[in-house]
């Protein structure tokens, strides 16, 4: 058969996502920070927009009128000296010649040069203060010590690596084959420069594990003896509170276990905890969710998260006028559609928010009304077709997504929870309200006696109406980080 090229036309339908539909659905998933940052961004690029300003009103004061007035007048002044600039020729801007430019002394009369220095050196003298008020950071208090250390060459660019190495809580996280090959030289010579680090405050740092940070703590205050030592080899067995097991394991009684626990105790897991950090950003609410008069619940979108933003018309029709040619002309009208697109769409993306979050109140209003056990089994798919949308939109609108709410601050998919099954029959629960009574349950418990097994909780809870396996309250027993039945017998009889 012989191979030939021909040409055919065919006809069919496809989904094109276009450029600002892409934009569109990625606003709707990004943060009021995210939003923030890129908003900035297209006001950098995008010479149209312009943000709004909220309006503001300054309360009258009898004594700062005549100050109000001078501030007036010397706008005034300075929108006619603009205007002059802008009017004079190229020769005369560089002369100095403009008609109305302020000459010699008499121009320099005419300024009040006492408040120069207020509003300039005021902010620079607080990001100053700033700076030396914010709390060090644990990388640079270890290289403030590695100065001092007396470390030089290969040893110095080993033990930076190194301090690059550990986590907020002090950890070292690179192992020293690993730094070794990462610059070429012996694991020997990285472990002798480790055991230097070691040495640096706080005590404990650049361990490895939490064994060997105890350990480190414990051989500066003299108490590693032969039995610490076994015990630090069995904090498993300290950790599920088998003590019987741990004085087999160390060769002492109980008083002598019970004062080696209590200075474990004393010593600090994490050294590197107490240094601060970045700062950390609050969340701010999208939504806040007020009561009305008649048990109502009113939904509103937080304005002071929202980017205001305007499409300067007045400097489109003044570029579009200087506009020669056609790429200049094509620039800025992409400019002007690119400026509408995004106004639009950060418009859609408010009221689509407060679509969503009005439909999750109406769905979880037992919830607010009367607390975690009340919160009803939700799905995307039940509040995409409350509202006539798509569960994919719905899905990007709860991320990153906060509702301050009178029960506390939640992010929207907080509310969606799976569904569990009544054992009568009735209305099914929520997984989060099953988690609750479980926790319940559990804080209930007071001594060994009132311990209550996985197979006792299901038990419990079937005689309250849900059907839940053993399985799954073991599982959402240690998504709450509650140890087993036995753990917590052992360690209530280790209270008393």
């Amino acid at each position: 058969m012989a191979l030939s090229a021909r040409l055919e036309i065919r006809q069919g339908q496809g989904l094109v996502i276009t450029p600002q539909l892409q934009q569109a659905i990625k606003l709707l998933q990004l943060s009021n920070l995210e939003l923030e940052a890129f908003v900035e961004a297209e006001l950098e690029r995008n010479p149209l927009l312009q943000r709004e300003e909220p309006e503001t009103e300054t309360p009258a004061e009898p004594e700062a009128e005549p100050a109000a007035g001078e501030a007036a007048d010397a706008a005034e002044a300075a929108h006619e000296l603009d205007m002059t600039h802008d009017e004079a020729s190229p020769g005369e801007r560089a002369t100095g010649d403009a008609p109305d430019a302020p000459q010699g002394a008499d121009a320099g009369g005419a300024v009040d040069w006492s408040k120069a220095g207020k509003g300039g050196f005021d902010g620079d003298l607080e990001g100053l203060e700033d700076a030396f008020a914010r709390e060090k950071t644990l990388p640079e208090h270890l290289h403030d010590q590695l100065a001092g250390a007396g470390l030089q060459g290969v040893e110095a660019v080993i033990a930076s690596v190194l301090i690059d190495g550990v986590d907020e809580g002090g950890y070292l996280r690179l192992e020293a084959a690993e730094v070794a090959g990462r610059l070429g030289c012996d694991a020997a010579r990285v472990e002798q420069v480790l055991a230097v680090l070691q040495g640096f405050e706080p005590t404990g740092v650049f361990a490895r594990s939490l064994e060997e940070c105890l350990r480190l703590q414990l051989v500066e205050r003299d108490r590693c003896d032969p039995a610490m030592e076994r015990l630090l080899a069995n904090l498993p067995l300290l950790a599920r509170r088998d003590l019987a097991a741990l004085r087999k394991a160390c060769g002492v009684d109980d008083d002598d276990l019970r004062e080696m626990i209590a200075e474990l105790k004393a010593l600090t897991p994490r050294p590197g905890a107490a240094f601060g950090g970045e700062p950390a950003q609050p969340v701010a609410p999208d939504v806040f969710v007020k009561e009305g008069p008649g048990g109502l619940w009113h939904v509103e979108l937080n304005t002071d998260t929202l980017p205001r933003l305007l499409v300067d018309q007045r400097y489109h029709a003044q570029v579009s006028r200087g506009a020669r040619s056609d790429q200049e002309k094509t620039f800025v009208s992409d400019c002007l559609a690119q400026a509408n697109w995004l106004v639009r769409s950060l418009d859609q993306r408010a009221k689509t928010i407060l679509k969503v979050a009005s439909e999750i109140v109406r769905q979880q209003d037992a919830f607010l009304a009367f607390g975690v056990e009340h919160l009803r089994p939700l799905n995307l798919k039940t509040v995409a077709e409350a509202i006539g949308m798509h569960e994919s939109t719905v899905s990007r609108v709860t991320t990153n997504k906060y509702m301050a709410t009178p029960r506390g601050l939640f992010e929207m998919k907080f509310f969606f929870t799976s569904a569990i099954q009544s054992s009568e029959g009735g209305e099914a629960h929520s997984a989060e309200s099953v988690r609750h009574k479980i926790r319940q349950l559990i804080e209930a418990e007071r001594d060994e006696a009132d311990v209550h097994s996985d197979d006792r909780i299901v038990e419990i809870l079937k005689e309250a109406g849900v059907d839940i396996a053993r399985r799954t309250v073991a599982k959402y027993r240690e998504a709450l980080r509650i140890p087993s039945s036995v753990e917590r017998r052992r360690m209530l009889k280790a209270a008393v």
